[in-house]
């Protein structure tokens, strides 16, 4: 579901919501420096993979820093969200696997498998990565978001994960990879 996009333009950023730019002053071994940061909430992820159709389950969405830099912005991405609530990260990400992809899964499900920094050349934000196993007795909904969110809920056979992963034309983050990549050697004698 590809979005029309017209009329894209960049703008002041006078009052965010979610990041915050800054020029950051320091000091490193004698030398003053700067350096253009943004400020920016941590996030979760989590890598749904469905037991029945031995498929993952992604999101496909609009990104307009990516539509800036590949003029379509669409990319392919794990679940996740923003940690913006005062919860513990994996009911965080319990709630965006119900709101983003349509699927009730238990907390004591879900598996923590590492943190991360993001973005390390501007943002720095830490992002924590979830994995959940998900059949059909746990679909409860379509997904696609909230408050707007245009969000596909799209599914990837195990078998296509090497070919997606290096396929240039689809735009993608290197946290998905990672997840991919993480999830072959753990079920390596599976697949």
């Amino acid at each position: 579901m590809m979005s029309e996009i017209r009329d894209f333009r960049l703008e002041p950023l006078n009052t965010p919501h979610f990041v915050q730019t800054a020029l950051a002053r320091y000091s490193q071994d004698g030398v003053e420096k700067t350096w253009e940061v943004v400020e920016a909430h941590d996030s979760v992820a989590i890598l749904i993979y469905h037991t029945e159709k031995e498929v993952f389950v992604l999101v496909k969405q609009f990104r307009p820093a990516v539509y800036l830099n590949d003029g379509k912005g669409e990319t392919v991405e794990l679940c996740a969200g923003i940690v913006d609530k005062d919860l513990p990260l994996v009911q965080i990400a319990v709630e965006e696997i119900e709101e983003e992809c349509g699927y009730s899964v238990p907390l004591e499900a879900i598996e923590r498998v590492t943190a991360f920094h993001t973005s390390v050349g501007f943002a720095g934000s830490r992002q924590t990565l979830y994995y959940a196993e998900v059949d059909e007795k746990m679909h409860v909904g379509e997904g696609g978001g909230i408050e707007g969110e245009q969000i596909e809920v799209i599914e990837l056979p195990v078998r296509e994960i090497e070919h997606f992963i290096f396929d240039e034309g689809i735009a993608k983050t290197p946290g998905l990879m990672f997840a991919f990549l993480w999830w072959r050697e753990k079920n390596a004698k599976r697949f």
